[in-house]
């Protein structure tokens, strides 16, 4: 989905967002003892390369019902939203009524552990197309004082599935 109507540059190019980037980034190298991404420049080269990355990357808040509060490039055009779309939805919508009770499981799994690396479920896009997400890795947010900040996660392998009638 083009996002044309985007200003890409704002998007991640604001300072919450850098940080956030670098949050991301320092808790999945903390949680899984390797980088998301290779770390080269500025916060600011990094938080454009997180947006402009090959795989997924979103991420969710700690509300009651925590809402989606970062998606990279991949993330957007796979759920079919724009920027303002996808950081207005509850993360819980991201799945279907009947898979939302998998996904809560899978969420406390990694909240407990700190996070997982064998997640599979299915995911619905903003237009109700539905996809299997696997190997996808979700880890806790957290800032270096340990403070939990949110979900994140993050994966390459997604397959669309047929509709059913």
């Amino acid at each position: 989905m083009p996002l044309a109507d985007e200003p890409q540059g704002e998007v991640w190019d604001t300072p919450g967002m850098v940080h956030w980037g670098r949050l991301l980034l320092d808790s999945y190298a903390q949680w899984t003892g390797r980088e998301l991404l290779d770390r080269l420049g500025s916060p600011e080269a990094q938080a454009r390369a997180l947006f402009a990355a090959p795989f997924l990357v979103a991420s969710h808040g700690t509300e009651d019902d925590p809402m989606l509060n970062y998606g990279n490039r991949m993330a957007l055009e796979l759920w079919e939203m724009t920027w303002a779309q996808f950081t207005r939805t509850p993360s819980r919508l991201t799945a279907d009524p009947v898979s939302r009770a998998e996904r809560e499981r899978m969420l406390e799994r990694a909240g407990t552990r700190g996070w997982i690396n064998d997640y599979r479920g299915v995911r619905i896009s903003g237009t109700g197309r539905h996809f299997l997400v696997e190997d996808a890795v979700v880890w806790n947010v957290v800032d270096a004082e340990g403070r939990t900040h949110g979900q994140a996660a993050t994966f390459g392998r997604w397959t669309f599935l047929p509709l059913h009638d």
